[in-house]
C-alpha cells in the first residue's frame, strides 16, 4: 500500500491517523492492546508493507480452513464498491466488531482507510453493542451478534449481516428495528460481499440478492452460481451455491450443493427445510442427511442442548413440510462444533454424534 491509498480523513476512535502514524499505532495495539486489538495491529502492519498481496484464512465452515492470497488492489476496489453502494462518505463512523483474523474484519479496516472513515473497535463478542451508547453510520455483524443486539441495533444506521444463514425468526424481528439492515452474499475469495438484499424497510417478502457494480453472475450446469468480478479477483469463481437466477444482476440462494440430501431419489435442500423449522424452533439446529438402507439417505435434524421430546412435539405440529421433508430422526448434542468465527461445522458435528 502506498500513501495515496490512505484517505486524509481516516481516523480511529476520532483520532486522525496519517500514513506515518500507522506503524506506531499498529505496534501500540500489538504490544498494549487486548487480544482482538493485537490482530488489528498485525493486519495494519501487513497492509502498509511493500507487498502487493496478503494472506487471508478462510473460515472452514464447509471444509478444511485454508490460506489464500489476495491482491491489495482488489481489496481497495472492494472497499470502493461498498462505499459507493452504501453511500459511505468521508468521516462517516463505522463499527468493527468482527475479528480481524478473517476477511470480514480485515475489510472493515480497509474500508475505513480507503474511504476516510472514523472506525471504532469493540471486542468481537456475541453482544458487541452491550457496552456502547454511541451511534454509528455503518457496521457489519454475523447473525448471532445481531440476535443479541436487537434492542440497540438502532445505534447502527446501516448494518450488513453475513457469514451464516439468517433464521426466519431473526428476519421477522429485524422488520421492527429502526435501521437499514442488509443480508450479504460473499466469501473470502470474493473479498466479502458481492451481492446484498434489504432485510428491514420494504423487505416483508424474501427478495433476491442484487449484485454490486462490476459483478457478472451466471449459473453452471449444476445450477450453481458463477461469479465474474475482474476488479476483485483474477479468476472466475465457481461456487457450490445452488441458485435461482432472477436476472443478470439478481439471484435467490437455495442452498449448498454439497449439503443436498438424496432421499429415495428426491433431492432435498436442507437449507429450505431449516427455513421451515426456524419458524418454530429457537434452539440452534441444522438439517442433514444420514445413510439409510431403504432411502439411501434420510432427513434428520441435529439440535443443540435440548430434549428429543420437545423437538418431536414441534415437528409433529408443523404442516408446512413438502413431501419427504419432515425429519425422520432427531439427534441431540450438547454443543456443536464451530469455527473460530462461530460458524457451525455440520460435518464435524455429525461425525461426533455418529461416533458416540
Amino acid at each position: 500500500m502506498n500513501k495515496l491509498s490512505l484517505h486524509q480523513d481516516f481516523s480511529i476512535h476520532g483520532r486522525s491517523i496519517s500514513f506515518d502514524d500507522l506503524t506506531e499505532v499498529s505496534y501500540s495495539l500489538i504490544k498494549e492492546g487486548e487480544e482482538f486489538e493485537k490482530h488489528i495491529g498485525e493486519f495494519l502492519l501487513d497492509w502498509i508493507d511493500d507487498s502487493q498481496t496478503l494472506f487471508v484464512k478462510t473460515s472452514g465452515s464447509t471444509g478444511q480452513p485454508k490460506t489464500i492470497s489476495l491482491k491489495k488492489d482488489h481489496m481497495i476496489n472492494s472497499a470502493l464498491a461498498t462505499g459507493s453502494y452504501f453511500n459511505l462518505t468521508p468521516k462517516s463512523s463505522v463499527l468493527l466488531c468482527l475479528p480481524a483474523t478473517y476477511i470480514a474484519g480485515k475489510m472493515m479496516l480497509v474500508r475505513a482507510m480507503v474511504l476516510g472513515l472514523d472506525i471504532y473497535f469493540v471486542p468481537p463478542t456475541s453482544s458487541p453493542l452491550e457496552e456502547t451508547s454511541r451511534s454509528f453510520d455503518f457496521g457489519a455483524m454475523v447473525p448471532m451478534q445481531v440476535a443479541h443486539s436487537l434492542p440497540k441495533l438502532h445505534l447502527i444506521k446501516k448494518s450488513i449481516i453475513g457469514g451464516a444463514p439468517i433464521s426466519t425468526t431473526l428476519r421477522k424481528e429485524l422488520l421492527s428495528v429502526c435501521n437499514a439492515s442488509f443480508e450479504t452474499y460473499g466469501m473470502t475469495e470474493t473479498i466479502t460481499h458481492i451481492a446484498v438484499k434489504p432485510l428491514t424497510v420494504g423487505a416483508e417478502n424474501d427478495l433476491p440478492f442484487s449484485t454490486l457494480p462490476d459483478i457478472e453472475i451466471s449459473k453452471d450446469d449444476r445450477g450453481c452460481l458463477v461469479i465474474n468480478a475482474p476488479k476483485i479477483t483474477d479468476e472466475i469463481v465457481r461456487t457450490n451455491d445452488v441458485i435461482e437466477l432472477v436476472s443478470n444482476s439478481e439471484f435467490k440462494w437455495l442452498g449448498r450443493i454439497d449439503n443436498v440430501i438424496n432421499s429415495g431419489g428426491v433431492k432435498l435442500h436442507p437449507e429450505h427445510i431449516e427455513n421451515v423449522l426456524s419458524k418454530y424452533i429457537d434452539t440452534p439446529f441444522f438439517v442433514t442427511g444420514v445413510p439409510d438402507e431403504e432411502l439411501g439417505q434420510k432427513v434428520v435434524i441435529v439440535v443443540e442442548n435440548t430434549t428429543k421430546q420437545k423437538i418431536q412435539e414441534i415437528i409433529d405440529s408443523i404442516t408446512d413440510f413438502k413431501k419427504f421433508e419432515k425429519p425422520k430422526a432427531i439427534l441431540i448434542i450438547k454443543q456443536f462444533q464451530r469455527t473460530e468465527s462461530g460458524k457451525v461445522q455440520r460435518a464435524k458435528t455429525l461425525q461426533q454424534i455418529l461416533k458416540a
